[in-house]
């Protein structure tokens, strides 16, 4: 149950009240009041509409490119160069595959079920991370992966670890916490290559010059493009918009790159004395966009190779229906889904 602000804010569903205009006041009024005091929006607790439509799409996607993000790195598993590096790999992905779990229970909490979601990626209704629709070309990708793309995700989710629905917030710590560890071997993994041979450190200057750019698109459009940022800063869902995160990120890499003994791909990236921050050059959002369409180099890739994997382990689903059902008396039916409704 949420907090002080929220109570008697429960679904009047809930308790067989039927809603009527008074109602809506009263428990928009309510919402209103638990978000301004930063207090959290749990199952159970009213809310709009579009508000739960809003975080469906938001986690659903974050859930659909975690799963589809363990595809660049695990082309690399069997050719990692070392036991080390091939265990840690390893223990990478999956705990991708569990982010995804994580998160699809934090949308089930919103009554919508992971099959529908998952037909809806399948079927290019919802979207995934446009970043990971470009190829992992050398092993130096999974290091420019690791360091840019898991360190721009967490620049993104850390402020989610206040986001105003609950289970959204708390399943975030989590995965907050182990992208940091994947930040950290991505880092280690370049930081190798760029003391090794002129070779090596040449391949992974190679990476980085291809990842950067998408890696600031990581962020979404410019705030002046942006349909959904206003509103979900409005309800706490995010806290900083896309531009102020692409801006901290920026100011992040730039030492780490003079450590790492690598460069950035931007000739305009300079520090900004007045502004206390850097200046860095224009992104080419028409590449952006036509990625987000399904035109970048891996779109079509990504998606065949995930709905081949859902339908060659439907025979795993279907036996996991089964044992429950068997030790638990239920229906049995593969098809009973429990929804986040009826477990809240």
């Amino acid at each position: 149950m949420a907090t002080a602000a929220a109570q008697g804010t429960a679904r009047p569903e809930a308790d067989g009240a039927r809603n009527t205009t008074g109602d809506e006041v009263q428990y928009q009024d309510a919402f209103d009041a638990a978000v301004a005091a930063d207090e959290r929006i749990e199952p159970r607790d009213w809310m709009p509409d579009a508000y739960r439509a809003t975080l469906v799409r938001q986690i659903a996607q974050h859930a659909h490119s975690e799963i589809i993000g363990m595809q660049p790195e695990a082309n690399w598993i069997t050719r990692a160069p070392s036991l080390r590096r091939k265990a840690i790999l390893m223990a990478k992905v999956q705990d991708e595959a569990g982010h995804g779990l994580y998160l699809y229970s934090a949308a089930e909490t919103l009554g919508t079920g992971r099959d529908e979601l998952l037909d809806k990626l399948h079927s290019g209704r919802q979207k995934y991370s446009s970043i990971f629709n470009y190829p992992t070309l050398t092993w130096a990708d999974v290091g420019a992966i690791g360091w840019l793309v898991d360190g721009a995700a967490i620049t993104n989710q850390v402020p989610l670890c206040r986001c105003s629905y609950g289970p959204y917030a708390r399943a975030m710590v989590r995965v907050c916490k182990e992208e940091s560890f994947h930040q950290r071997q991505g880092y280690e993994l370049l930081l190798a290559l760029s003391r090794g041979t002129p070779e090596q450190h040449a391949m992974a200057q190679d990476a980085v010059d291809r990842w950067w750019w998408p890696s600031l698109m990581m962020f979404g459009p410019p705030d002046d493009e942006s349909q959904h940022s206003a509103q979900s800063m409005a309800w706490k869902i995010k806290r900083h918009s896309n531009d102020e995160l692409r801006q901290r990120f920026v100011d992040i890499c730039v030492p780490q790159a003079e450590s790492l003994g690598l460069t950035l791909p931007d000739p305009d990236l300079t520090w900004n004395e007045e502004r206390g921050k850097h200046d860095f050059g224009t992104i080419d959002w028409t590449e952006f966009w036509e990625v987000l369409k399904g035109n970048g180099p891996c779109n079509e890739q990504r998606l065949t190779q995930r709905k081949r994997a859902h339908d060659e382990g439907a025979w795993v689903r279907e036996a996991a229906a089964a044992h429950a059902a068997k030790h638990s008396g239920g229906t049995g039916a593969a098809g009973h889904r429990t929804t986040g409704a009826e477990r809240a």
